[in-house]
């Protein structure tokens, strides 16, 4: 990314946990850990600068009320399945503790045979929202997500709880851009699986929070993950992966077993 887009994530300095704006290069301190603070206007620089090299970049959004996520979005990604294009959205949820930020280990279930990756651009909420008539107004920005899924298990079940929400099945960051993505793409070990503007998807991110409004209030902080492109595929035990935004920078997962020390992430 260019660095030019002035974004904001959570970091770690040792001990401590704090908000900040950043260019890519350098981090702004704010004056609380919690990016809930600053989506509500509740935060304040405090004048202190970091390099970003020196910071443990954290996930921006550690406890959201929601994830909803979308499925079969991407017109590229309904043909790949050989699925009907949806006429309505269609949508699941993964629990808050899968989040997982940038630099933190996907951590593969015993049992699961196959672990895939899904690169996504997701939205947080800004504003409470229920039966939203516009709802690009209450969207507060942007960030990369990846929708891990157990695929054999999203397989065997009549619905995809197990399959979605595993502890590390939802990496999100590494930081959150005011500017709507107009690209996201997935790499594997460097290379490419994923591309696709977003304009391919059938419904975008104003429709999505005007329908999903409508069957639950969203709250500030929540996340709309909102569906992958085609080039979905498996991970094994030392693999990379990155999902990158164009607007948001690169979020980047290394893979391991269920078997490996995972203490400390």
């Amino acid at each position: 990314m260019s660095g030019q887009v002035e974004l904001l994530g959570r970091f770690r300095s040792g001990g401590k946990e704090f908000v900040g704006r950043t260019d890519g290069f350098s981090v702004l301190e704010m004056d609380t850990s919690r990016m809930m603070d600053a989506i509500l206007d509740r935060a304040k620089i405090t004048g202190k600068t970091y390099r970003i090299e020196d910071l443990r970049v954290l996930a921006p959004i550690d406890k959201p009320a929601k994830i909803i996520c979308i499925g079969l979005n991407y017109r590229s990604h309904i043909q790949e399945m050989n699925w009907d294009t949806p006429s309505e959205p269609i949508i699941f949820t993964k629990p808050s503790s899968a989040i997982i930020g940038h630099g933190d280990d996907i951590v593969l279930p015993a049992m699961s045979r196959r672990v895939d990756y899904e690169g996504e651009s997701a939205l947080i909420m800004g504003k409470r929202a229920r039966r939203a008539s516009d709802g690009a107004d209450a969207i507060f920005g942007f960030t990369g997500f990846n929708d891990v899924t157990a695929r054999d298990l999203q397989k065997n079940d009549p619905d995809w709880t197990r399959a979605k929400g595993f502890d590390t099945f939802a990496p999100t960051g590494p930081f959150i851009s005011p500017i709507a993505p107009a690209s996201v793409t997935t790499r594997l070990n460097g290379c490419e699986v994923q591309k696709a503007e977003t304009g391919d998807r059938v419904f975008d991110d104003t429709a999505l929070v005007e329908y999903i409004s409508r069957i639950m209030t969203l709250e500030p902080g929540d996340v709309i993950a909102t569906g992958t492109p085609s080039g979905i595929s498996s991970m094994k035990a030392g693999d990379v992966v990155e999902v990158e935004l164009d607007s948001v920078g690169t979020l980047r997962n290394a893979v391991i077993s269920s078997e490996s020390n995972i203490e400390g992430r």
